[in-house]
């Protein structure tokens, strides 16, 4: 093949390929750029636009409650409970007259017990301010924060399937010493006090975290006893960490009943009198479905890898949080 012939060939496939991103990402904005929620893919605030008539706010907790994760570039993108969102869209909602209700929907492990305490009091501020009901449905697990922050519900469904329950606390941490020794590297720090270094627990350190641990586990089973009109003696038969089965949860009083959510979600309408459900439409970056992919393309480093598995952990924050669920 001639030379020409072949620079041709080149520059038409690369026009091709181009024409071809250049057509599906048209009409990717083209479906998802409405002007309703034109400032929520711009700018990564959310328009609040619920229906003019009456309706149920529906709040999605869906994945690990944490600190509100933020984009950094198109390959950082952010993903699953969005919680500084999820606070406002309740006072947006908490201020608007046609809302009639909440439906809290749960499918968490749990997460951190900063976020999972702050959006629980945020649900009741709710329900203290407007006095319209909260119902929550449980789906495939709604295990620690997830079943803390469900206390705010007058009623709670859950899924036949559900796992939920482990009422309690933990704070894990690496010790990562005997990686240190076999690679060759020395660990050391200079402190102001005998605790302030907690790479090697001691005994004395463990006990201090432990009464740390003990405290946000109380206030765990203050606030069941409180959400389920349970004495607190029997929330801790219940509270040793365990997880508990739909059915197991309905004969010990932590749920309300077993449903599909279609039947939770009838039952709801005709209860406050209204079909309409309004859900905050979550904000997607329109470069996600191409350079998404491209990220998970690329190597990671063994740091990476080390940095990533101890941020899993949490290290040293208290959490409310089902670690086998993981």
């Amino acid at each position: 093949m001639k030379k020409k012939q072949i620079i041709g060939l080149v520059i038409a496939v690369a026009l091709f390929i181009v024409t071809g991103i250049a057509s599906v990402l048209t009409n990717t904005f083209a479906r998802s750029m409405s002007a309703a929620d034109m400032k929520t893919r711009l700018t990564g605030d959310f328009e609040f636009l619920p229906p003019v008539n009456h309706y149920i706010a529906v709040v999605e907790v869906a994945g690990t409650i944490q600190e509100q994760t933020e984009s950094t570039g198109i390959f950082d993108v952010s993903e699953g409970y969005q919680h500084v969102t999820t606070l406002e869209y309740i006072d947006h909602v908490m201020a608007d007259s046609n809302n009639t209700g909440i439906l809290l929907y749960v499918d968490s492990p749990g997460g951190t017990v900063y976020e999972s305490e702050e959006l629980y009091l945020k649900l009741l501020e709710y329900k203290e301010e407007t006095g319209r009901p909260i119902w929550g449905y449980m789906a495939h697990y709604a295990a620690s924060g997830g079943y803390l922050i469900s206390m705010a519900c007058d009623k709670i469904y859950a899924n036949p399937n559900t796992t939920t329950g482990s009422i309690g606390v933990i704070m894990s941490g690496l010790d990562i010493t005997g990686l240190y020794e076999k690679l060759g590297i020395r660990y050391f720090s200079i402190t102001s006090g005998d605790y302030k270094d907690s790479s090697q627990m001691t005994d004395e350190q463990m006990a201090i975290y432990q009464e740390q641990v003990d405290e946000f586990y109380e206030k765990f089973v203050e606030i069941v006893s409180e959400g389920r009109d349970m004495a607190p003696e029997d929330v801790r038969t219940l509270a040793d960490g365990r997880t508990y089965t739909a059915s197991q949860a309905l004969e010990n009083g932590l749920i309300d009943e077993i449903s599909l959510y279609e039947d939770m979600t009838s039952a709801m309408s005709g209860e406050l009198g209204t079909n309409t459900f309004y859900e905050l439409p979550a904000a997607e970056d329109i470069f996600r479905s191409w350079f998404f992919g491209l990220k998970e393309l690329v190597p990671k480093s063994e740091a990476q890898i080390l940095i990533e598995a101890a941020a899993d952990l949490e290290s040293g924050v208290p959490m409310y949080y089902a670690e086998q669920l993981q």
